[in-house]
């Protein structure tokens, strides 16, 4: 099996496992937790940040998560890819606009309002995140009034990237009534098969 995706599902690594369900290709996961798995000497020889995820394929190593799926995507092809160059310049346009403008908002929110033991919640962190979601969640929620998935009528790249980012406020069941596009979106995203056994792997 060429394909090694380090990191644990319950992770940033779910993007990557998505990709590799998604695409049908075969794959090992090996677990390396945030703490002392990063630190470990075999890991950081395939990733000398020192962060998950990481892939090992055939020899050819890679880090950064949405770096990877866009490899995965791009050397496997099949219906995921952009099918144009206009497309793949979208497909990066909405991947760099999901990091740059939702990811750490929705870090703040979930984690302070959901995720984390409640011991360790900051509901100020949590009620600044959610109040500045509505401007980005609302482009996006505009975006989908007119077309099913990002690039138009078929799941592709961006959709994965861009869902993974929405992940946990899916999961923790977020009130997204506001945004009812963007919350019938998820739906269809992650009722795919690919993404119920990346799924299973996270839960």
């Amino acid at each position: 099996m060429a394909l090694k995706i380090y990191g644990i599902p319950k992770s940033r690594t779910f993007r990557a496992l998505w990709a590799a369900e998604e695409l049908g290709i075969p794959y090992e996961n090996v677990p390396v937790n945030f703490t002392e798995g990063v630190k470990q000497a075999d890991f950081l020889a395939v990733n000398p940040v020192g962060k998950i995820p990481a892939i090992d394929d055939a020899g050819f190593r890679l880090s950064e998560s949405l770096a990877i799926t866009t490899y995965l995507v791009k050397k496997h092809g099949g219906p995921l890819a952009p099918a144009t160059l206009e497309d793949e310049a979208r497909a990066l346009q909405w991947t760099l606009w999901g990091v740059s403008s939702i990811e750490q908002l929705l870090l703040d929110f979930i984690g302070n309002r959901y995720s984390l033991p409640a011991e360790k919640r900051n509901e100020g962190i949590a009620n600044a995140a959610e109040s500045k979601l509505p401007r980005p969640m609302g482009t996006l929620d505009e975006h989908l009034a007119a077309s099913p998935f990002l690039l138009g009528p078929a799941f592709t790249l961006a959709d994965l990237n861009v869902a993974s980012l929405l992940y946990a406020t899916w999961y923790w069941k977020a009130d997204l009534s506001r945004w009812p596009h963007v919350k019938d979106w998820l739906d269809r995203c992650f009722a795919r098969p690919g993404a119920q056994r990346a799924r299973k792997l996270r839960e």
